[in-house]
């Protein structure tokens, strides 16, 4: 990840004027991997700014370490495989946790994703004592994880976290939505999409959803495990328009959310704390809010997605493969467990 001029590295002082420009960056010290910047003067390890930082291990073992967490092996198995105490195990979680939300805050909460279908679901998962709620969305052409929240109860505020979050992610507002019977979500995705169309003067506006805005709703009627009914229902715009949404983004001709749970079985199997029989139970909701954004971001960045390949008549391969970040438009290529834990967010010029 680096090399031996120190010319990839950025001088992470917030207050440099150069903020580390070709040529800035001096070799300080080769024995203890330390850089310095001609243009404030300080010097910073090799790892400043990541993971990895004051790390007394090798940097490939924690890759190693995060990457089988975030494909559902659980920390009992890897304490016993590579020695390793739990409480370790568990801080090198916290880190890549860190890690992986900083990336999914500059990337995909930057406001810079367009899409056209959006779907939003929940689950609830077990702890040791007692079980929380966590609700997920999805953009569907793309597969892109979006948002995520946890919470004790399946109220308002909890469906009102995510869709805030959700909206966050977005370029605009005149996408389909497709939710469950949850009566939250409705008002939630209402209250966050709507746009100001109508200065009435001194600071207040008109407020009105897009032009293109549709909500649908489906909504499952169960006696016991057995589905009896489903009832499909447009919230905004009428089904017509729902089901024409629909086939021109390819994704179905009936309401569903079926790309939201099948985003909720892949979380399940990705991370091991959300098996519904299982013995490796979290403790706390903060294990659970950790393991969400590592496994989300592996997901977006790092594992392909067999749907969204693409093909490519003039080369050797037919097939190109694609993340769902790649579908996005958010990178050009398959992101390595190592390439997440190393990225550094762009400092701010000054």
């Amino acid at each position: 990840m680096l090399t031996g001029t120190g010319d990839c590295l950025l001088c992470p002082t917030p207050v440099c004027p150069g903020n580390g420009a070709l040529g800035d960056i001096l070799v300080h010290s080769r024995r203890e991997r330390r850089f310095k910047c001609r243009r404030c003067g300080h010097t910073f390890a090799a790892t400043t700014g990541t993971p990895f930082y004051r790390l007394h291990h090798a940097p490939e073992l924690m890759i190693l370490v995060l990457a089988l967490l975030a494909q559902g092996c659980p920390v009992q198995a890897i304490v016993f495989a590579y020695e390793l105490h739990e409480d370790t195990v568990r801080a090198w979680l916290e880190r890549g946790a860190t890690q992986a939300q900083h990336v999914h805050q500059h990337l995909v909460q930057s406001g810079s994703i367009d899409e056209v279908h959006i779907q939003a679901d929940e689950l609830w998962v077990k702890l040791r004592r007692g079980r929380v709620w966590q609700a997920l969305a999805l953009a569907v052409s793309s597969r892109l994880w979006l948002a995520g929240q946890l919470s004790v109860t399946r109220d308002q505020a909890l469906i009102d976290r995510l869709v805030q979050q959700t909206r966050a992610c977005l370029r605009h507002g005149h996408g389909l939505v497709c939710v469950d019977g949850l009566a939250s979500y409705l008002s939630a995705f209402q209250q966050a999409f709507r746009e100001r169309t109508q200065c009435l003067g001194a600071g207040l506006w008109r407020l009105a959803l897009p032009s293109g805005f549709l909500l649908g709703q489906v909504i499952k009627q169960r006696r016991g495990r057995k589905l009896v009914s489903i009832t499909r229902r447009a919230v905004v715009g009428t089904l017509e328009q729902l089901q024409a949404r629909l086939l021109a983004t390819g994704t179905a001709t009936l309401i569903h959310t079926a790309y939201s749970e099948r985003l909720n079985s892949t979380f399940r199997c990705s991370w091991a704390h959300l098996a519904r029989r299982s013995r490796s139970l979290a403790d706390h909701e903060a294990t659970l809010v950790a393991g969400m954004y590592l496994v989300g971001t592996v997901y977006n960045f790092c594992r392909e997605h067999a749907s969204r390949r693409v093909e490519q008549p003039d080369q050797r391969r037919r097939h190109r493969q694609r993340t769902p970040a790649m579908a996005a438009a958010l990178t050009d290529h398959r992101w390595s467990v190592a390439e997440l834990l190393w990225w550094r967010p762009p400092l701010p010029v000054s």
